[in-house]
């Protein structure tokens, strides 16, 4: 699996330099900061996934399943076991792909435009609201029953690429994580139940 296939995979899941010139966010409604408090609560999470990517250049699009594990503030772990086993884990900045007998290690320092795209998840798992308003411009919607949470990328060069991504879900527990690119291409990630052990 190349470098850019398994940091885009992650995707599907504090090193930038420039920020493009953006307005002031708009304040947040008080159910987006109870949402963050909630949030910030959990600890751990087990769930599985189905994740479908949509793409131009496909026919068809591709989808895959399995589980997905976090352990607060920064562990993230996606097991993929269809349509074929791969691990993806993150950890402390440090991204390990392992497929078969195959391992990349990458250190996410050296890939500044994938910061983002890792931090809409963890940021949010972990109830980060800093760490959202330095990466994006947020746009929440709803209450803690039933929410959304717009994120626009604040960085030009990845504002290029990527137009949003969207998570959705009730009080603490995220449902779906969106990733729409300029292209058209489209990635949806959707959660289930929580896994008991």
């Amino acid at each position: 699996m190349s470098a850019r296939a398994c940091l885009l995979a992650l995707a599907g899941l504090t090193w930038l330099n420039s920020f493009a010139a953006e307005p002031p966010t708009a304040p947040v409604a008080p159910a987006f900061h109870e949402l963050m408090r909630l949030l910030a609560a959990r600890r751990h999470g087990h769930v599985s996934f189905t994740e479908v990517h949509q793409m131009a250049m496909l026919k068809a699009p591709l989808t895959s399943s399995g589980e997905l594990l976090y352990e607060a503030p920064s562990r993230l772990e996606k097991r993929t076991l269809i349509p074929k086993p791969e691990t993806l884990v993150l950890d402390q900045g440090v991204l390990t792909a392992q497929r078969g007998h195959r391992q990349h290690v990458l250190e996410l320092g050296a890939y500044p435009q994938v910061v983002p795209f890792v931090e809409s998840i963890r940021a949010t798992l972990a109830g980060d609201e800093a760490a959202l308003e330095r990466y994006f411009v947020i746009d929440f919607s709803g209450e803690l029953a039933h929410w959304s949470l717009h994120l626009t990328p604040r960085d030009a060069a990845i504002a290029r690429s990527i137009a949003q991504v969207t998570l959705s879900g009730e009080r603490d527990a995220i449902h779906t994580v969106e990733i729409r690119e300029r292209d058209g291409d489209r990635s949806l990630l959707t959660l289930g139940p929580e896994i008991t052990p």
